[in-house]
């Protein structure tokens, strides 16, 4: 009982299980899982045939026992099982604007591929943790943990092939997940493979933007868009408070403060450098010209207060600011899709992020 408990203990959210360096624990009690049960079946085989020539009112408690232990174990691997909480979807169905059912101010992750655009509401992919599609014949893996609110899309390719993962659990508060062919297992927030055989190896991020959804389609208007799979209507959110920041709640809530634990960031890492950006400061001054790792950079929040963008800028003296919804510095203006009648703005990657998931993973980050 002891093992199963601890088995799930540390690779879930229970109370101190995310402050402690327990993953490989974790990962060391998960690959000895069956070896373990085998020795204790064979060891409680072993003393059965005594304890029935001998039994007396404690053997009683035998069957009680086993009863206990058997409804723990089926707990610990079935109810309490990470990707037994959060199943993947029965179908990925993607529709165009016109069939759409989604609400327009709900959040997206969107994802443009060879042209070919598409958003995944963060009501549905914050349930389901990842979701599997194809892209112009690319696939992809659109990944979101709503304990970190780390929205991250990856190419699933691995060793030249494409690989399979399922939810496995967390650790330091992100989503594990652990591919099939390896068993390894990779954290959510930077895609990087952190124990067993293929540890080290990292997912390839792909470019993504956190906008509502009438930005995206105002941007992306041919885009196609994730709809609710009819199993899980139960599921998904249907109020606005983990997307509004509204909510309070203890993994999912968000500190209206800036830099508490549960603050929203905006990070942004160039090579080496990662710097963080208060989302306090950027909905006051709607734009920053800064620089991330000496790269000049410009980070931009739309009228809807929700849908952000990051670009490189074309050279340090350039700075930017928000003329409705354009880039503008002198007399030339870009739209949040990076283009402009001069080309177009390199877009970079950036994540809205609570600060203690930003911190942790990029632990030499500066904030700005």
């Amino acid at each position: 009982m002891l093992f199963e408990a601890l088995a799930v203990y540390f690779i879930m959210p229970f109370p101190g299980s995310q402050r402690i360096p327990s993953l490989t624990a974790a990962y060391l009690l998960y690959q000895w899982r069956w070896p373990v049960r085998a020795l204790a079946a064979l060891v409680a085989l072993a003393g059965l045939p005594d304890a029935v020539r001998h039994r007396n009112w404690r053997f009683g408690f035998v069957p009680a026992l086993l009863l206990l232990v058997s409804l723990v174990a089926y707990a610990v691997n079935g109810v309490l099982a990470a990707d037994a909480q959060f199943k993947q979807p029965t179908v990925v169905r993607m529709v165009p604007a016109a069939s759409n059912a989604v609400a327009l101010d709900r959040l997206v992750v969107g994802v443009e591929v060879a042209g070919e655009a598409r958003a995944y509401p963060l009501q549905f992919i914050g349930y389901h943790h990842q979701v599997r599609d194809v892209i112009a014949g690319r696939p992809i893996l659109v990944s979101y943990c709503t304990v970190c609110r780390t929205g991250r899309v990856f190419s699933p390719v691995v060793d030249g092939g494409v690989e399979a993962f399922r939810l496995v659990g967390m650790d330091r508060f992100n989503a594990m997940l652990e591919d099939a062919t390896s068993g390894s297992w990779w954290r959510q927030a930077n895609g990087e493979a952190v124990t067993g055989p293929r540890k080290g190896t990292r997912l390839e991020e792909l470019p993504s933007r956190q906008v509502t959804l009438a930005r995206w389609l105002a941007l992306y208007p041919e885009s196609r868009i994730m709809q609710a799979d009819s199993q899980f209507l139960g599921e998904y959110a249907k109020d606005y408070a983990y997307e509004r920041g509204t909510s309070r709640k203890q993994l999912t809530g968000t500190d209206t403060a800036s830099w508490k634990e549960k603050s929203w960031v905006v990070g942004i890492t160039i090579g080496d450098a990662s710097t963080a950006f208060d989302w306090n400061r950027l909905e006051r001054e709607r734009v920053i010209n800064a620089e991330v790792g000496g790269t000049p950079i410009v980070l931009a929040l739309a009228a809807d207060s929700a849908s952000f963008f990051a670009f490189e800028r074309p050279e340090l003296a350039t700075r930017f600011a928000l003329r409705g919804d354009s880039l503008v510095t002198g007399a030339t203006s870009y739209a949040f899709n990076g283009r402009g009648p001069a080309g177009t703005l390199r877009a970079i990657n950036a994540s809205q992020e609570f600060w203690h998931s930003w911190r942790t993973f990029q632990p030499a980050t500066a904030k700005y």
